[in-house]
């Protein structure tokens, strides 16, 4: 039978000893056979960064402000500034590509519209420009500190989808306010990893995930979007090909405090490859390995046949035991 050093060298001294030297040689720490769920996991390595990472073009203008790498900005504060004037940020999916004035209709004014009242404005948001909504928008240039025309530009404003962080500054103080002048990402963090093709089916929308970050601290996470286009996955050794295609996989925190302040950090993401509910199970180190293929655990200092199921974070599901039977687990 094998088993890794210690049984056999137990063995070597009981035969080299006296009777009762050998009655009396220690025997192994046990452990007791459990009834359990296991969840045996496939791990694949990830990133874990702030969301959708992308450039911010700016309007017309001498660019005169930018805001610090890492700052948050939420609806209506200050994204950067075009000679010497605010450019706030709007909510919206819907940009604004034209001038808004008294008359016009559409999404684009509804947008607006929804914007000013979250700000405390008093309009209705019925995708109307009246004058009550030039109105109001008066009176959010004034405060401001910007020409009260009552009119908006698409230069006048930022429109995204939600708050985004400033990730770096791109554009130069000084330069044109027309090209890229930062990158910025969403506020909220969450894990990249490319999953084999082959292990797709591990990664549907909502599977839960065991998320391993650095220093061996754990937190949960579950996948919210798995790509469709195949990317060719490197073999990293010189003079092959490609071999192994992969996927995108996005994985949200169920816990992002869990993470603390980690950013554009290696993780580990394990994904429930089986699953066995109310097993018996055993530690994976009590298993010896016979000859013909067979495998046992020790009881009491005899070898009793087991058979095997799943493997799972250290244990092995078994038959051939009862539960609370307590079998030998040599020490490392």
């Amino acid at each position: 039978m094998r088993r890794l050093g210690a049984l056999a060298g137990v063995g070597l001294l009981a035969g080299c000893a006296a009777p009762t030297q050998a009655a009396q040689a220690p025997r192994s720490p046990t452990a007791p056979v459990v009834r359990t769920d296991l969840v045996s996991r496939t791990s694949v390595d990830g990133i874990l960064a702030y969301a959708n990472s992308r450039d911010l073009v700016g309007g017309q203008g001498t660019l005169t402000w930018l805001p610090r790498e890492g700052t948050v900005i939420r609806r209506g504060r200050r994204v950067y500034a075009a000679d010497g004037r605010t450019v706030p940020l709007l909510y919206g999916r819907t940009p604004l590509w034209r001038v808004l004035a008294t008359g016009a209709t559409g999404a684009d004014v509804r947008m607006v519209e929804r914007n000013l009242a979250a700000l405390g404005y008093r309009l209705a948001v019925d995708g109307r420009y009246t004058w009550t909504t030039a109105r109001a928008v008066m009176a959010w240039q004034r405060r401001l500190g910007r020409l009260r025309t009552g009119t908006l530009t698409p230069s006048d404003v930022v429109v995204e989808p939600g708050p985004i962080r400033v990730a770096a500054r791109t554009g130069r103080l000084g330069g044109s306010a027309s090209g890229p002048l930062m990158k910025i990402t969403d506020t909220i963090r969450q894990v990249t990893v490319d999953l084999p093709v082959d292990r797709q089916q591990l990664a549907v929308k909502g599977a839960r995930v065991t998320i391993t970050l650095p220093a061996g601290r754990t937190t949960t996470g579950h996948v919210t979007a798995l790509g469709t286009a195949a990317e060719p996955g490197s073999t990293g050794q010189t003079g092959e090909g490609t071999q192994t295609a992969t996927l995108p996989v996005t994985i949200a925190l169920d816990r992002p405090r869990a993470a603390g302040r980690l950013v554009e950090a290696p993780v580990t993401a394990g994904f429930a490859a089986g699953a066995r509910k109310r097993v018996l199970a055993v530690p994976v180190a009590a298993l010896i390995g016979r000859p013909d293929g067979t495998y046992a655990v020790v009881v009491a200092g005899q070898p009793v046949t087991v058979g095997l199921g799943l493997f799972a974070e250290g244990l092995v599901e078994v038959t051939g035991v009862a539960e609370g039977t307590r079998v030998e687990v040599p020490e490392p």
